[in-house]
C-alpha cells in the first residue's frame, strides 16, 4: 500500500516529556567480525555485521519483541529451545546461548536425572544450615566437578543448534554461602585439611572466599576449554561470555565471583557488564549521608568493568569486548514507570561516559518490558506508556549508532584513579567485630565520591591487572587503601613503586588495623611483614612504617594518611581531605595542570552531547548548552536551542552542529533503518521496530523535500502517519507506526 505525502513548512511543536524511570545492564563479550549464522545445513557469515549490540530472552520471537538488535541471547536450554532459536534466526538475527552457571533450572542434575546421582548437597548453605536460592527449588550451587559436566551437556545441546557464543552469566558464591557438604569437600581437596566455618575466624573467612573465588573459576575455564573444542569439531568458533554484574556491586551486595581473572583464561572471549538500576541505586555515603546516587554508582560500576578488561578500544586491541547492559525497568516490580525511567536514564548516560567500547546490550528481558504491567504515580498499574516506548527504541538506535572515534571532555582533572582489587568482595561476611562493618562500602566510595562530585571523572584501576600497560597510562595520581582489600601478590607492589619513582603521585589511607592484616597470607608467610603495606613502602624506599604526610620517592610522591577511608565517608568534611591532598601532591610534584573540580561531567562523542550535572556540590549552578539539538531523552525528538540542566540531572543531545555530512542522513529514529540508498533525486530506506510501536524520526536534509511516499507490508493496518518540515534546523520529523515485517520510506528531494 502507498501513501503519497505531499509536506507543507511547518515547526515542530514541543511536547511535554513523561518521567519514568529506567534501569541500566552492562554486556561485555566478544564476537568475531565474521559471525555465524543458520544450522549447519545453512551456514552464512554476516561479514557486514560486527554484532555491536544484542538482547536476551527466553521468549520465542514475537512482533512484541522484534528490538532490531544484531543478536538474539536466547536463554536457557530446554525442549522449547530449538524452536525458539529457529524463531529468532529466521528473522535474521545473530544467535548466542545465555544460561546461569550458578544457578538454573537444573531439577535433573538436582534429582539424579543426570547421572544418577542426587546432587542436592551441593547447593550454596548459609551459617543456619538455610539453601540460598535463587527462586523456588533453584539453589545457588557449588560448581563440584560433577556439575561442570552437567553444564557442559547443555553447551553441547545449543552448538548442535548452531548458536555462536555461549554465555555463562553470573558466577556467583555468596559470603553467607560455604556450610554445604559440597563446599566442605572442596574445602578438603583444595586446602588439604578439614573445612573451617568462615565465622571463625577473620583467616577462615578470607579462606573461604578465595576457595569460592577459585571454584567458578575453574567451572568456567573447564566449560570454555569444552566449548571451544566441540564447536571447532563442528567446524566453527563459538566465542565464550561472562554476563556478570560489576566487582563493585558484587562486593557491595557480598558475593564473590572471579571477575577480573577470567581475562587471563585463553577461551574468554569477553564479558557483559550487567550493571543497571537495581545494582546502581544500592545506597552508600558521602559527607556523612547514605542514599542512592544511581548516577554515580552504575559510572563507577562501568568504570571498573572497562578498567578489569584492560581495553582501549576492544575490537582493535584485543579479541576481548565489553558490552554495556542497560535495562529500562529492574528485577523489583514495586516501582513506577516514572521511577523506572528516571533511573534508566542515569544509567545510560554513565555507560555512555565510557567511549572505550561502543558495544551494547540493549535490554534483557524485553518481553517484561514491552509486554509487562508496572504502576503509574497515579497508583494504577498500566503496560509500558506509549512515550517510554517510542524513547527506548530512539536510545537502542543511537547505541547501534555509537561509534564514534571524536572524543571531548568537558571535565574535572582527569587522570586520576583509585585502586581496586578483586579482594573488596573476600571481607564482606560481617562477623568479626563492629567496628570493621562497612555496610555501606565506604571504604571504597569515601576515595571516590569525594572526586566525582566535583566533576572528576575517576576511574577504577583494576590491581589484578596493573602489569598490563594500559592500566596506568595517563595516570597522574593514584589513591589507594588495604582497609578492605588486600593485594593478591606482591608483585603488584613492584609495579606500584616503579610507576611512583617514574613520576606518579600515590595517596595512601588506611590504619592497617583491620583483622585481616594478620591472616595467614603473602606478606607474612613468604616475607615477615606485619601488613601489606610494609611491603609496599620498603618497594618504594621509605620505612616499613613511615610518617603520615608526604615523602618523595624518586621523581613521585607518596601521601600516608592513617584514616581509613571509612571515616572519610562518615564525616560531614572527609571528603575535602582527599581533595586538599591531590592539590598537595600535584602542587609539590609540579603537574602543570592544577587540579580543577566543577559540578559536572560533559563528554561529546561525535555528535552525542553526554551531561551529568552533580548534586551534593558546592556549586548550585545549572549547566546550560547552547546551539541547534534533539534531545533524544524526549520522545518527539524536538529541535531545541538551549538545553539547561539544575543539579542531579542527566541529559542526552544530539548536535546538528556536529552531524555527519552526508545529507540526507537519519540523525535519530525509533525504530532500525537499514537498506539506505540515496541518489540525487530520491532518499529511500527501510524502517523496522516492534508493533504497537511509534517510529518517530529526525532527518536531515539538504533542502525541503518535495514528496513522502510509505509502502506497508501486505495486510498491515494503517494508522496515523505525520510528517514535519523543520525549516530553521532542516530536518524532516516522520512519526508513524513500526512494523516487524519493515516500512519502507521514500523521499523525493526533487
Amino acid at each position: 500500500m502507498h501513501i503519497p505525502l505531499y509536506i507543507k513548512q511547518s515547526r515542530s511543536g514541543m511536547r511535554t516529556l513523561v518521567w519514568i524511570s529506567m534501569s541500566v545492564l552492562f554486556y561485555i563479550g566478544t564476537i568475531d567480525q565474521a559471525a555465524y549464522c543458520g544450522t549447519d545445513e545453512g551456514m552464512t557469515n554476516k561479514k557486514d555485521n560486527p554484532e555491536k549490540t544484542c538482547f536476551q530472552t527466553a521468549q520465542a520471537w514475537q512482533p512484541a519483541l522484534d528490538l532490531r538488535s544484531d543478536v538474539a541471547i536466547v536463554y536457557g536450554v530446554n525442549k522449547s529451545f530449538p524452536d525458539r532459536v529457529k524463531s529468532w534466526r529466521e528473522r535474521g538475527y545473530g544467535i548466542h546461548l545465555m544460561t546461569g552457571v550458578a544457578w538454573g533450572g537444573y531439577q535433573d542434575y538436582l534429582d539424579g536425572a543426570f547421572d544418577g546421582k542426587d546432587h542436592w548437597d551441593e547447593g550454596q548453605v548459609d551459617r543456619k544450615g538455610e539453601p540460598i536460592m535463587h527462586g523456588g527449588g533453584v539453589p545457588y550451587m557449588v560448581p563440584t566437578l560433577a556439575y561442570i559436566e552437567y553444564l557442559k551437556s547443555l553447551i553441547k545441546i545449543a552448538i548442535d543448534n548452531g548458536v555462536t557464543a555461549v554465555h555463562l552469566e553470573e558466577p556467583e558464591f555468596w559470603n553467607r554461602g560455604g556450610y554445604s557438604e559440597g563446599f566442605k569437600r572442596e574445602w578438603q581437596a583444595y586446602y588439604g585439611e578439614p573445612w573451617q566455618p568462615q565465622h571463625s575466624s577473620p583467616e577462615a573467612t578470607y579462606r573461604s572466599a578465595k576457595l569460592k573465588y577459585h571454584l567458578y573459576y575453574r567451572a568456567l575455564k573447564e566449560i570454555f576449554a569444552y566449548t571451544k573444542s566441540y564447536g571447532e569439531s563442528r567446524g566453527r568458533n563459538v566465542r565464550c561470555l561472562v554476563p556478570t554484574h560489576s566487582m563493585i556491586n558484587y562486593s557491595a551486595w557480598g558475593i564473590v565471583s572471579p571477575e577480573s581473572s577470567l581475562a587471563s583464561l585463553e577461551d574468554m572471549d569477553g564479558y557483559i557488564a550487567q550493571v543497571w538500576t537495581g545494582t546502581a541505586r544500592t545506597p552508600n555515603e558521602y559527607r556523612g549521608r547514605v542514599k542512592e546516587r544511581t548516577f554515580e554508582t552504575a559510572f563507577v560500576e562501568y568504570g571498573q568493568m572497562v578498567s578489569m578488561t584492560m581495553l582501549d578500544r576492544p575490537d582493535e586491541t584485543t579479541k576481548r569486548r565489553v558490552y554495556f547492559l542497560t535495562d529500562p525497568i529492574e528485577d523489583n516490580p514495586n516501582y513506577t514507570w516514572e521511577n523506572y525511567k528516571e533511573n534508566y536514564e542515569k544509567t545510560y548516560v554513565a555507560q555512555l561516559m565510557w567511549p572505550q567500547t561502543h558495544y551494547y546490550e540493549v535490554m534483557p528481558w524485553p518481553s517484561r518490558i514491552f509486554k509487562g504491567s508496572y504502576e503509574t504515580e497515579e497508583g494504577s498499574k498500566q503496560g509500558i506508556p506509549a512515550r517510554y516506548a517510542t524513547e527506548l527504541l530512539t536510545l537502542i538506535g543511537a547505541l547501534n549508532d555509537m561509534d564514534q572515534k571524536e572524543i571531548v571532555w568537558d571535565c574535572g582533572t582527569r587522570g586520576i584513579g583509585v585502586l581496586v582489587s578483586d579482594t573488596l568482595m573476600f571481607q564482606r561476611f560481617m562477623a568479626h567485630g563492629e567496628e570493621w562493618e562497612d555496610p555501606n562500602h565506604s571504604n571504597l566510595y569515601g576515595l571516590i565520591l569525594p572526586l566525582l562530585k566535583h566533576g572528576v571523572p575517576v576511574q577504577p584501576v583494576q590491581m589484578e591487572r596493573i602489569q598490563e600497560k594500559s592500566q596506568l597510562a595517563g595516570m597522574a595520581v593514584l589513591l589507594m587503601s588495604y582497609t578492605a582489600m588486600k593485594p593478591m601478590n606482591p608483585q603488584v607492589h613492584e609495579v606500584l613503586a616503579d610507576w611512583v619513582k617514574e613520576g606518579g603521585c600515590l595517596a595512601f589511607y588506611g590504619s592497617d588495623r583491620d583483622p585481616y592484616q594478620s591472616i595467614r597470607e603473602w606478606w607474612n608467610q613468604d616475607f615477615d611483614y606485619k601488613c601489606p603495606s610494609e611491603h609496599l613502602f620498603e618497594q618504594l624506599g621509605l620505612p616499613r612504617s613511615p610518617d603520615e604526610g608526604l615523602h618523595r620517592a624518586g621523581k613521585g610522591i607518596i601521601s600516608i594518611s592513617r584514616r581509613d577511608p571509612q571515616k572519610l565517608a562518615m564525616d560531614k568534611y572527609g571528603a575535602r581531605n582527599v581533595r586538599r591532598i591531590i592539590r598537595h601532591m600535584m602542587e609539590e610534584k609540579g603537574i602543570g595542570v592544577a587540579f580543577k573540580s566543577q559540578n559536572y561531567l560533559h563528554l561529546r562523542r561525535g555528535p552525542y552531547h553526554i551531561t551529568a550535572v552533580m548534586d551534593e556540590s558546592p556549586s548550585v549552578d545549572s549547566f546550560v548548552l547552547e546551539g541547534r539539538f534533539i534531545d533524544l531523552f524526549d520522545p518527539a525528538l524536538p529541535i531545541i536551542q538551549r538545553k539547561e540542566m539544575p543539579l542531579g540531572h542527566v541529559s542526552f543531545l544530539y548536535d546538528l552542529a556536529h552531524a555527519p555530512k552526508e545529507r540526507p542522513l537519519v540523525a535519530a529514529a525509533a525504530c532500525r533503518v537499514t537498506e539506505l540508498e540515496r541518489s540525487n533525486d530520491t532518499f529511500a530506506f527501510e524502517a523496522k521496530g516492534p508493533s504497537g510501536t511509534r517510529a518517530v524520526m529526525r532527518i536531515l536534509m539538504a533542502e525541503h523535500p518535495v514528496k513522502v511516499d510509505l509502502t506497508y507490508p501486505q495486510n498491515a493496518g494503517i494508522d496515523a502517519f505525520e510528517s514535519k518540515w523543520d525549516g530553521d534546523s532542516s530536518t524532516l520529523r516522520l512519526d508513524f507506526t513500526n512494523q516487524p515485517d519493515g516500512v519502507t520510506v521514500r523521499i523525493d528531494l526533487k
